[in-house]
């Protein structure tokens, strides 16, 4: 019985060390090299945080290793004289992730939930694309007191007013990419597209959609370009500070090839475990450098065989960081299209939001305009009020 309770002790207190070891040998292991190939840029979250957060966890799970070692006589006493505890302590860890799993799926969704809740502008679910905005309506919405109207033809293209029309015969510059090109807390005449809409003296089409991953906005081009008589100009825009969404499969997506996938099925806890922590493998990260390059190469023929100028506009706030800058060499200078980088003064966004505000929209609209002012006039195109 003593020799029993003995191996129990040494068992116990072995399987604790080896844990903590574990821990700790990870926090060692995990440096700002590994790190960097695994945690992509945020468009949200400066570097210096980034970085600050990363050695704060390491710090945690090292001490956590630390402290389990410490604990180890202890937690190895203990088991042999309560054995139950080895069923119990796993059991009541099942039941706890089994119970927090129920209640997620009931209040959580995938992906494209996340784009349709009451908040504006609002949107539908899409089995194709995942979410649109929804049709034929002006929503408001109050940021810091400041309220802007988004309203949507019956297209679902961000427009001036709700007497605006588009004209599907009139030369048409089209807009396609995220909630920076839609114009996020920005006026409809402070936007990216209708300040460039003004610079040329073209038409507009704004057929972006928030929250859109690159994907996502090559097929929105692909469903509303043939719509198009006159396509003049095909803009994309393409922010490696926000490449991480390229990766989310929890939505319809395309996958190597551009063929279309229906959405992937992943535990809620999973999934928000990684959205938390933002891992992504090496594998899939570089499985995405090149379907993105993909993209923005299908983007381009697509524009060209309508006729119209392709351009992929890439906004980066300064400074441009060592994995964003990999980023734009590997996916945009990789693919050898044509793109217009503009440098965005760090001031130029949105107070406790981080969109471009109107100086910043404006910025991107006037490079937009000098990259397809002399490729217009090169082929006789005048359009100039």
């Amino acid at each position: 019985m003593i020799s029993d309770r003995l191996r129990s002790f040494s068992f116990a207190k072995i399987a604790s060390v080896c844990i903590g070891c574990a821990l700790i040998a990870a926090a060692a292991a995990a440096n700002q090299a590994w790190l960097d190939r695994h945690f992509l840029p945020s468009y949200w979250t400066p570097r210096e945080e980034i970085v600050r957060n990363e050695l704060f966890a390491r710090i945690i799970v090292g001490v956590i290793g630390a402290a389990i070692i410490f604990l180890s006589p202890i937690v190895a006493r203990l088991l042999p004289r309560e054995p139950l505890y080895l069923l119990t302590i796993p059991l009541a860890v099942v039941l706890a992730v089994g119970a927090a799993e129920l209640e997620l799926r009931r209040r959580y969704h995938r992906a494209p939930a996340e784009f349709t809740v009451a908040s504006e502008p609002r949107s539908h679910l899409d089995s194709r694309l995942g979410w649109l905005f929804d049709v034929s309506r002006t929503g408001l919405a109050t940021h810091l007191g400041h309220r802007v109207a988004y309203t949507f033809d019956r297209n679902g293209y961000r427009v001036a007013s709700a007497l605006a029309t588009t004209d599907f015969d009139a030369p048409t510059i089209i807009f396609t990419g995220e909630s920076i090109m839609v114009g996020h807390q920005l006026a409809w005449g402070d936007t990216i597209a209708a300040q460039t809409s003004a610079l040329l003296g073209l038409q507009s089409a704004n057929i972006a959609v928030s929250g859109f991953a690159t994907d996502q906005a090559y097929l929105r081009l692909t469903t509303e370009l043939p719509r198009f008589r006159h396509p003049v100009a095909v803009v994309m825009l393409f922010a490696p500070s926000i490449f991480d969404r390229n990766l989310d499969d929890d939505r319809p997506h395309l996958g190597p090839g551009l063929v279309w996938q229906a959405p992937v099925s992943h535990w809620r806890l999973t999934t928000l475990a990684r959205r938390f922590a933002g891992y992504r493998s090496e594998d899939d990260i570089e499985r995405e450098v090149a379907v993105t390059r993909e993209i923005l190469k299908a983007t381009v023929r697509l524009a060209q065989s309508r006729g119209a100028i392709p351009l992929i506009v890439v906004p980066q706030f300064e400074p441009e960081e060592p994995q964003e800058r990999e980023l734009r060499q590997r996916i945009v200078e990789e693919a050898h299209v044509p793109y217009v980088r503009v440098l965005l003064d760090p001031d130029d966004h949105i107070e406790n939001d981080g969109h471009p505000d109107p100086d910043g929209a404006r910025t991107i609209a006037e490079s937009i305009t000098d990259a397809l002012q002399p490729r217009l006039a090169a082929r006789g195109d005048s359009f100039n009020r």
